[in-house]
């Protein structure tokens, strides 16, 4: 169900802009790429519009490659069929295991292979992987009690079935868990990377491509390359190990060939060992590699010499460039960012090298001299706007630690300076313009606030948005109206400038077209819609977002490769950035809340290989001035059966890379080609699956137990803003839930799609956990039902941007009085932004779980309740995916829907 979409033909000028980073190929032509499946089934249009798709497609249901014929079993035969000898939990898969040896088998010598280098990889014994091994005969028993020998082994070999339509309670209680990678058995106990760093949308790779075309499954990665951790181990050396032919870094799943030489995983190159890497800095030991940090870890970051860069590290230096037109001024955002900003100055990062700018802009474009040595600020003001030009060069961009007491008092004197603004023009282009010309020596970071549309000077839009269409099934202008912002984006990414975007419009301000400066600057937009300054709930998320924004860390002057095995190719790319060749994307600035994703194709049989690995390296400058290098490395088994590798499958991964595809269909063809896709991505992987069941499924729909959430999640995409119809959704608002789609982590974007409900009536009674020196409740998730909504309780959701509080109108006066310190339901406040603190065990229990939530995120989210009976209630009750409403069907009708698509 497919369509290609051909990009504009961009003849070869100097004033033209260079390909879009999805349309950049090898040979650096443009082509159509980004489909959302990978079929040759072609959406209804004319035939002289449709382009050749590429070789990575899902078919429809009604083209199903293999027919039911070709995958039914000889009789006897179960369809998942066990391996020869003794069934694989009564033997000792691990030297190191635990498990009580079985009596009465002895388990065969492990066999030995004369030449270690007939295939790429050397051949090690056969391990498949099942999910549970019981300790005992006892135990065995009791596993199997209540089922067939069948159901048994694959409950224990992971390969679960699940009904969609008779299970009703189809959410688990607790998070989902990204599935367990397992390797074989002579990489059982390397460190594989993290899966909130580094997830495939498979945790078995197909050997075949045909295979991966037999699945129906989307097969790629998304990574979170800079997210805050914790723990990481940095290294300094003077020789980083690395493969001579493919450049990959040593990682724990090379191959030792002996203490001096090492075969690259992804090459198969035979490598020599610096001397250096003998040496273990852990133990201060010689004569074992494989004990050195970069085995030990699949994250680890590098302090690189200096071949690593190009000129020396240059200084943080951040650029503010404010809206202080009429609008702008009248929503207040301005006090509200100065006094952050003057509370945050002293935790900006940097070092003594750090310099800070102001620009203001409504009609003309206002610089601000902050040299040492002057009483005041003083205010430079350009009204030729066509002609940008910086008024004094040398004293506008200035050293934070020098000028800070003037940088205070500019903070300070802004608000009030424009607090009676009446110009209503707007010219962003040329104060953009400004900025690059102040940064393109050292590069650095733009921070700009918008409060309206840009309507004069370069740059200038005009309103595209019709209201009557915001609830139309394929909404208009989603595509920008000019390419000047995409432009002034890549020239900033040439001069390592970033472009960040915070939004605070009340009215139309064509988002579509203003979001390219940050996408293709590697920079992020942040979206505060109707905000006003009286406004308690938007001041506080707008405090809370700037905040984390000034304080997080920071890379400049990054790039970021992502290599795999030999046999696998990258083809698109999901996120913020510039694609500076074919696998090399220009990140001017690296930040720890944004993610990416990639989509991969098979491009060889990888049977003579038993795992493949992605290798992604982030090379940045750090806010101290030090060249670092960040890498992850990801290793997956390679499978050959179909059954293994559906029940193999990340559903969440799968979700969250279908959401970025879906938003360049939506781009690149319509919103309803993307909601079709959608719905046929679901029929087509059931579908496949059925194919595998050798027992009659008449009037079931079974999924795999790996992808049982596929089709709910799939729903909430339907239903999200950025895709829903039949429901008034503002441009604006739609573009920037796309843009989301295409730059969250995995982890926010699942909460996002389909956010988490908890019923907090009786939560001091759940379970707790201990979380540092305090114990924290765990009530379990809830389905998104109106059905699991009591009028007599109190309901928490998380959408992962805020939490709302839900107060049922039967409420009991005494849980009232607990927890919010009023009487009865109505003398609860028809906006409250915090609980208050009571001492009682429910006040202390729901706060300890809302801080515990909090903690979370990458900021404290801030926190609303919200009566039954307020005007306020449609914020949550929206979030009851699961229920009929405009925007959509319920589950249950949208299962229907798939199954008459079924083959």
């Amino acid at each position: 169900n497919q369509i290609s979409q051909s990009s504009d033909q961009i003849p070869p000028s100097s004033n033209r802009l260079p390909p879009a980073p999805e349309q950049t190929l090898p040979n650096h032509t443009t082509q159509p790429q980004n489909q959302f499946t990978q079929s040759s089934y072609q959406y209804s249009q004319p035939q002289n519009q449709i382009n050749q798709p590429p070789s990575q497609f899902f078919k429809p249901p009604n083209q199903v490659p293999q027919s039911q014929n070709q995958f039914a079993l000889p009789p006897g035969q179960y369809p998942h069929q066990m391996p020869p000898g003794q069934p694989p939990h009564l033997q000792t898969q691990y030297p190191n295991s635990t498990s009580a040896p079985t009596t009465g088998y002895q388990q065969p010598p492990l066999q030995q292979i004369p030449n270690q280098f007939n295939k790429r990889y050397p051949q090690m014994p056969q391990n498949p992987g099942y999910q549970q091994q019981p300790g005992s005969i006892d135990g065995l028993t009791s596993q199997m009690a209540g089922m067939t020998v069948q159901q048994g082994f694959n409950k224990l070999w992971g390969m679960d079935t699940v009904d969609l339509l008779k299970s009703r309670d189809i959410l688990p209680k607790e998070k989902v868990e990204p599935p367990a990678v397992r390797l074989q058995h002579e990489l059982y106990e390397a460190s594989n990377c993290s899966p909130e760093i580094f997830r495939c949308t498979l945790t078995k790779i197909p050997e075949t491509k045909s295979l991966l075309d037999k699945s129906r499954l989307p097969l790629g990665v998304l990574i979170h390359p800079f997210k805050d951790l914790n723990q990481l181990s940095v290294i300094q050396c003077t020789v980083i190990v690395r493969c001579r032919m493919c450049r990959t870094y040593i990682n724990p799943f090379v191959y030792f060939v002996d203490n001096k030489r090492w075969k690259c995983n992804l090459c198969f190159r035979v490598n020599e060992l610096p001397d250096e890497f003998q040496f273990d800095p852990m133990t201060k030991t010689y004569g074992d590699p494989s004990r050195r940090p970069e085995i030990k870890s699949a994250t680890i970051e590098f302090i690189a010499p200096s071949e690593y860069m190009v000129r020396p590290p240059q200084p943080a230096i951040y650029v503010f460039v404010l809206d202080v037109s009429r609008l702008a001024c009248e929503s207040g955002y301005l006090d509200v960012m100065c006094r952050t900003l003057l509370a945050e100055l002293d935790n900006v990062p940097g070092d003594a090298r750090t310099s800070v700018a102001f620009i203001t802009f409504d009609s003309a474009v206002h610089f601000y001299s902050l040299t040492e040595g002057q009483g005041q600020p003083h205010q430079l003001i350009v009204v030729d706007i066509d002609d940008m030009f910086l008024p004094t060069p040398d004293n506008l961009l200035v050293s934070l630690n020098e000028c800070r007491d003037l940088i205070r008092d500019l903070l300070t004197q802004l608000p009030n300076k424009y607090r009676e603004s009446y110009d209503t023009h707007s010219a962003l282009g040329a104060a953009l313009q400004a900025a690059y010309k102040l940064l393109a020596p050292t590069g650095g970071r733009v921070t700009i606030f918008q409060a309206c549309l840009p309507n004069v000077g370069p740059g200038a839009l005009t309103a595209r948005e019709d209201p009557a269409q915001r609830a139309g099934d394929n909404p208009p202008h989603l595509n920008p109206s000019t390419d000047f912002y995409k432009k002034l984006a890549l020239d900033c990414s040439g001069q390592q400038i970033a472009v960040d975007l915070f939004l605070v419009n009340s009215q139309y301000l064509d988002l579509a077209t203003l979001s390219g400066v940050s996408r293709f600057s590697g920079g992020c937009m942040h979206h505060v819609p109707l905000f006003r300054s009286d406004k308690p709930f938007l001041v506080d998320t707008l405090e809370r977002m700037f905040q984390r924004y000034l304080t997080r860390k920071i890379g400049f002057e990054s790039v970021m490769r992502l290599r795999c095995t030999r046999g696998l190719s990258i083809h698109t790319f999901h996120g913020n950035f510039f694609v500076r060749s074919t696998d090399l994307l220009s990140l001017p600035n690296a930040n720890p809340d944004a993610g990416f994703g990639m989509q991969v194709t098979i491009d060889e049989n990888l049977s003579d290989v038993q795992n493949v690995c992605f290798q992604a390296a982030l090379l940045y400058t750090s806010s101290k001035g030090e060249r670092r290098i960040r890498v992850h490395t990801l290793c997956l088994p390679v499978a050959s059966n179909l059954a293994d590798i559906l029940h193999g499958a990340d559903q969440q991964c799968i979700v969250g890379l279908l959401a970025k595809m879906a938003v360049d269909r939506s781009v690149q063809s319509s919103l309803s080609d993307a909601r079709e896709a959608f719905v046929n991505v679901v029929a087509d992987i059931l579908s496949a699956y059925k194919l595998t069941q050798s027992s009659n499924t008449t009037g079931c729909m079974l999924a795999p137990a790996s992808l049982r959430l596929l089709p709910l999640y799939i729903l909430a995409l339907l239903k999200h803003m950025a895709f829903r119809v039949g429901q008034s959704t503002r441009l604006d608002d739609r573009v920037f839930a796309m843009c989301q789609m295409k730059s969250l982590p995995l982890s926010f974007l699942i909460q996002a799609i389909y956010p988490d409900l908890y019923p907090l009536l009786n939560i001091e009674q759940q379970p707790e956990v201990e979380v540092g020196e305090h114990m924290v409740p765990q009530p379990p998730r809830l389905q998104l039902s109106a059905e699991r909504i009591d009028s007599h309780g109190i309901f928490l959701l998380d959408d992962g941007s805020s939490l709302l509080v839900y107060v049922g109108h039967n409420l009991d006066p005494v849980v009232c009085q607990a927890v919010f310190d009023v009487p009865h339901f109505s003398a609860i406040p028809q906006e409250l932004y915090s609980l208050p603190e009571l001492e009682n065990s429910t006040s202390e229990a729901i706060r300890s779980f809302v801080t515990y939530l909090q903690n979370e995120k990458p900021y404290p989210i801030p926190l609303q309740v919200i009566r039954d009976d307020s005007h306020q209630r449609m914020r949550f009750l929206e979030k009851l995916i699961e229920d009929k409403n405009e925007s959509g069907t319920s589950y249950y009708e949208f299962l229907q829907r798939v199954k008459t698509l079924l083959k």
